[in-house]
């Protein structure tokens, strides 16, 4: 005879007693099973799979975590979650965790170091099993003393210690490669839209943009340098700017592509055109990008594969087996932004 089991009513909460009833197994078993510390015949476990898809039981993570100390959830701190940068790099960390079982808790700090602390402050209260920092104006003391309490990784960040990783993109030759291809146009009046000044990413971009200078043997003219701050609203007002200044230019090289959808506008209305007038080349190479009028051409870094690659990390460290992710480097997509210049 065969034996079978009535599901508990849809009112009730289903229990793990409910499962290890339905399985044919102890309670005891099934908790470890849950717990992924089971040593159990393949028939066992397949029984106890059945028994939880069959009873649709969800197990009570809160009151696993009291018990365990895992809470199954992974901070992150991001600086904008309007920015197509970070919302690509966001994506990359939710699949990376997808197979874990873990799931994100973001906050963001909108580039005010003393909001990271506090928003750090906040993820650990929460018991968070790890912490991932999508770049930071935090002090390096203050990273490291996070990680005196769980797994971090941070991004944008040449900086190890104990429990912690890092990870860095070469922003410096980024920058050379978007001023060495309108160097080989022949244009040598390149005007930068620098990003904000003291960020580590806005620094490297220049520093590549003077490098690609020295090496092509062309003084840039200091003039040419205006500061943005990585938003399209900051980007036309640099172009306001460079235009009314009235020094010259048949380039301009911007510190992101966001600044570079702004400068486009100004120049626009300006009555500029790109690229005939002016050449013009981004940094990110976000996906809307190549949609611009015309499409830009932009230095393309891997955001969503350093989200992916943080989220591997931290997986590691925490103890969970990872599949390993590979950096693409960064590369030069030439679209219908940039041309030879002829005088």
């Amino acid at each position: 005879m065969t034996t079978t089991f009535a599901s508990p009513s849809s009112s009730e909460p289903v229990t793990l007693l409910d499962v290890a009833r339905v399985a044919g197994v102890s309670p005891s078993t099934v908790s470890r099973i849950l717990n992924g510390t089971a040593r159990v015949a393949p028939a066992k476990r397949e029984a106890v799979e059945a028994a939880i898809t069959q009873l649709k039981f969800r197990p009570n993570i809160f009151a696993r975590s009291l018990k365990t100390g895992i809470t199954m959830t992974v901070g992150v701190l991001t600086q904008s979650i309007e920015s197509q940068f970070y919302s690509r790099a966001l994506k990359g960390i939710e699949v990376g965790l997808e197979a874990s079982g873990h799931s994100p808790i973001i906050v963001s700090g909108h580039w005010n170091a003393q909001t990271d602390v506090a928003s750090l402050k906040l993820l650990t209260s929460r018991r968070v099993d790890g912490v991932i920092i999508l770049t930071s104006d935090i002090a390096d003391q203050d990273v490291l003393d996070v990680a005196k309490q769980q797994p971090v990784v941070i991004t944008e960040r040449d900086l190890e210690g104990p429990n912690l990783r890092s990870i860095h993109v070469d922003q410096k030759f980024g920058g050379y490669l978007a001023t060495r291809h309108l160097l080989a146009l022949g244009h040598t009046r390149i005007a930068h839209i620098a990003g904000v000044e003291n960020r580590a990413d806005a620094q490297g971009r220049y520093l590549g943009y003077l490098e690609a200078h020295a090496e092509a043997g062309v003084e840039p003219d200091p003039r040419l340098l205006v500061r943005g701050n990585f938003t399209d609203k900051g980007g036309h007002a640099a172009v306001q700017r460079l235009i009314e200044s009235g020094v010259s230019f048949t380039a301009i090289f911007c510190a992101n592509d966001d600044t570079a959808l702004g400068a486009r506008l100004a120049l626009y209305q300006r009555g500029l055109r790109v690229p005939e007038d002016v050449s013009l080349v981004g940094f990110d190479d976000m996906p809307t990008s190549s949609f611009m009028t015309p499409p830009l051409t932009s230095v393309r870094q891997p955001v969503y594969e350093v989200g992916l690659y943080a989220a591997r990390m931290l997986l590691d460290m925490m103890g969970y087996p990872a599949e390993a992710v590979q950096l693409p480097p960064l590369e030069l997509m030439v679209r219908e932004t940039t041309r030879k210049w002829q005088a």
